[in-house]
């Protein structure tokens, strides 16, 4: 089945809902198959190049939304930091050790249901900026409208992150004050002004297969140019704060799924990969992952850019500059 679904992807073809729930029945010895075949299918339609990202937390805490998996949500009890819209500077001096640790593209992150107008203004001056640092600049500001990303799409932004999160039917079981519906228009808005779009969501949520896969085509309709891939850290203080870690052989299968679903798409590992995958972490490439986020996350620290680094280049591959 392995074999005869990797070529139908290096023909052109599309791999079914069925097809992909195949997928994820696999295990043992057949593992390593699926993860040669997404390997050899991330080779043909994405290169040698590894795509880094790095993004600063420029507005913490305070959301009133209630996403059981956010240490900043409402929800949470969790110890984080609270502070406004970091100042100019603050925030270009991150972009430049992202810059100087070999990133390609620096996301500007806030907290809350959406950016005020007043932050949006003052975000849109920044990322002419960071653009200007030879940068491409990334923003998740939230639920902004068509017109709210053009003001930064004319400012220089190259891409805006949203993330599904999840299944369109598992969705009201970690987030009630806003809706899958809401984010799919942010999606639209993001898709009409031209801007590239970055959305994919987290795993470990309790989420089944089918919620996996049912992203995934949901994500196939859409078309973003970036699938961010995280993984739960449940934390002390969130909703989620007992949910069990996934194996880190789920991780990498749903890695590989994604990449045979979503085939010249750029999968980028994000949050959690460290913490889940451990000891099997050096296997994202093979498993077909061509993105990475290195660098510290938004309420956790992440991994060191030299380290990332490394790891692509013992692979075989290189970073894009």
């Amino acid at each position: 089945m392995i074999k005869d679904l990797e070529q139908k992807v290096l023909s052109g073809g599309e791999v079914t809902r069925d097809e992909a729930l195949g997928l994820s029945l696999v295990d043992g010895a057949e593992m390593m198959d699926l993860l040669c075949a997404a390997n050899t299918i991330r080779s043909r339609f994405r290169g040698r190049y590894i795509d880094l990202c790095a993004i600063v937390n420029a507005r913490s805490g305070g959301c009133l939304e209630d996403c059981a998996y956010c240490a900043q949500s409402s929800a949470s009890f969790a110890d984080v930091a609270h502070f406004q819209l970091l100042e100019e500077e603050t925030i270009l001096e991150k972009a430049r050790e992202a810059r100087d640790g070999g990133a390609r593209r620096f996301c500007i992150v806030t907290s809350g249901r959406k950016v005020s107008g007043r932050d949006l203004k003052r975000i849109a001056a920044t990322v002419t900026k960071v653009r200007s640092m030879g940068l491409l600049p990334c923003a998740t500001l939230g639920l902004l409208s068509a017109d709210e990303l053009a003001l930064l799409r004319d400012a220089g932004l190259e891409r805006y992150h949203h993330n599904l999160e999840t299944s369109e039917r598992f969705f009201p079981e970690i987030c009630t004050t806003h809706t899958y519906g809401d984010k799919m228009k942010t999606v639209g808005a993001v898709k009409s002004t031209g801007l590239s779009l970055c959305s994919g969501g987290i795993f470990g949520l309790g989420e089944d297969w089918e919620d996996r896969i049912d992203m995934a085509l949901a994500l196939r309709r859409i078309g973003p140019d970036s699938v961010p891939i995280n993984f739960l850290m449940p934390l002390r203080g969130t909703r989620l704060e007992s949910m069990e870690p996934l194996e880190p052989t789920d991780a990498l299968k749903i890695i590989s799924i994604y990449r045979f679903m979503l085939h010249d798409r750029e999968i980028r590992v994000c949050g959690g990969r460290m913490q889940t995958l451990g000891d099997f972490h050096s296997f994202i490439f093979i498993a077909g992952a061509d993105g990475l986020l290195t660098g510290n996350y938004l309420t956790t620290t992440g991994r060191d850019f030299k380290d990332d680094l490394k790891l692509i280049e013992r692979h075989g591959l290189r970073y894009r500059e």
